[in-house]
């Protein structure tokens, strides 16, 4: 009897030392946060609850965008040319050729990249059908011709919209993705700061640089958004400032005035061709090639070329040429307008008049912006980044809000755990005074 009763006697001081230990190690802790610490979390977890849906859709968009230019090579392996130690052919050579296949239409646009194909877009936006000539760019040979309809799917085309507005209307979508792009970067920052432990030792090294994976899964959830949020940190921030640029306003400038020191962001104006010289000089087959020329000379070693052409209904429409040294690259681009009549090189104030050597910190800084967002600025390694970033970025709200949830319900478990612990000591000491009658 002596050792039954000193058996019960044992599990209630057990029970007892268990929940005051309990209670002691729990208040500590929720003091020991100072003000701004508690401010800091709850601006995590909010923040990340309220915009973790539109963040998922944006990185998730943003990985398969990422290789969208591979893919597309991958699939369209006509487009392929050996690369020849000669000229290629000038713009009134394609004008031409796509007369004969199409006489009714207009050359809107040529895109030419060393080793592949010179694709010539020919009809308007507006028609219900368009064509693509894929032209041999040393001897003009169509090798292909493809038609698009005004209203087609496009894979890829469909990805750009649902990263940049939702697959919304503009104006609605547009300003969700900005605005919770912005908040995403507070999320990084805050995350950060919930991140970094009190004290620095091998416990704490362990638990913010590493990944458990023999743990339970919950801890290996919350090694996952901790551990990959933490070294994927700075690649995300990249990945959203520069993405800010081209959707508010107010950032853009100010990072251009910020990084410039205290220069105001010209506005990008219209070019325009000089009317009253219509008739008076050249045609505009005439004036491309010589633009043409121009161009080739100055970009000799050049990866790719853009022009369009002008419409020739429009007296003040320019002829517009772009010319960038390395292929997937658009940094150091160099951009030309030209006037349509005459062929002079119509040079204006903005940034996008001047040369990559030609500006400063700020200005080299907005040129990089559109290599920067997808990862092209460091080649195809840094494309392999940003969508390993992208991928990290997609998981951080699903691991994020597994966390909350089971923080919020999961404790729920231990509080009918707690109470068959309080039934048990109940039993416990009815038994024992029913032995003591």
């Amino acid at each position: 009897m002596v050792l039954f009763f000193l058996k019960f006697e044992f599990k209630i001081l057990k029970t007892i030392i268990m929940t005051v230990t309990k209670k002691q190690t729990s208040k500590p802790n929720t003091k020991s946060k100072s003000r701004f610490r508690k401010i800091n979390d709850w601006l995590h977890l909010w923040l990340g609850l309220i915009s973790g849906a539109v963040v998922l859709v944006v990185c998730v968009t943003a990985c398969i965008w990422a290789f969208n230019e591979e893919i597309t090579e991958l699939f369209d392996a006509k487009s392929q040319v050996e690369v020849q130690d000669k000229p290629v052919i000038t713009p009134s050579e394609i004008t031409a050729i796509a007369k004969t296949k199409f006489p009714n239409k207009k050359v809107s646009s040529a895109i030419y990249k060393q080793g592949r194909t010179i694709n010539v877009d020919v009809g308007d936006w507006e028609d219900k059908e368009r064509y693509v000539l894929k032209l041999n760019p040393y001897d003009g040979k169509i090798v292909a011709t493809e038609t698009h309809y005004k209203d087609e799917f496009v894979f890829f085309n469909w990805i750009l919209k649902g990263h940049r507005f939702l697959w919304l209307p503009w104006k609605i979508g547009r300003p969700i993705v900005n605005y919770a792009t912005l908040t995403f970067v507070i999320i990084l920052i805050t995350g950060l700061v919930w991140w970094y432990p009190k004290k620095w030792n091998k416990s704490t090294r362990d638990k913010s640089f590493k990944i458990k994976w023999k743990a339970n899964w919950k801890r290996i959830n919350i090694d996952l958004h901790n551990v990959l949020g933490f070294y994927s940190l700075v690649f995300l921030a990249s990945i959203a400032l520069t993405g800010m640029v081209w959707g508010i306003d107010w950032y853009s400038k100010g990072l251009y005035w910020t990084t410039t020191g205290g220069e105001t962001l010209t506005e990008w104006t219209e070019k325009q061709s000089d009317s009253l010289q219509k008739g008076k000089h050249f045609t505009v087959d005439k004036a491309m090639d010589i633009c043409w020329n121009k161009v080739v000379k100055e970009n000799p070693k050049a990866g790719g070329f853009y022009y369009s052409y002008p419409d020739t209904a429009d007296a003040k429409a320019t002829i517009y040429m772009m010319a960038y040294p390395k292929r997937g690259q658009f940094y150091n681009a160099n951009f030309y307008y030209f006037d349509q009549h005459t062929a002079k090189h119509i040079i204006g104030n903005g940034l996008e008049d001047k040369k990559f050597n030609e500006v400063g910190f700020g200005g080299k800084l907005r040129k990089i912006n559109y290599d920067l967002h997808v990862g092209t600025i460091l080649g195809f390694p840094g494309k392999v980044l940003a969508f390993c970033a992208s991928l990290i970025g997609a998981s951080l709200p699903v691991t994020g809000f597994i966390i909350w949830y089971n923080r919020k319900w999961g404790n729920k478990k231990k509080k009918t755990e707690k109470k068959s612990w309080r039934k048990q000591i109940k039993s416990i000491l009815n038994t024992k005074e029913l032995l003591q009658e």
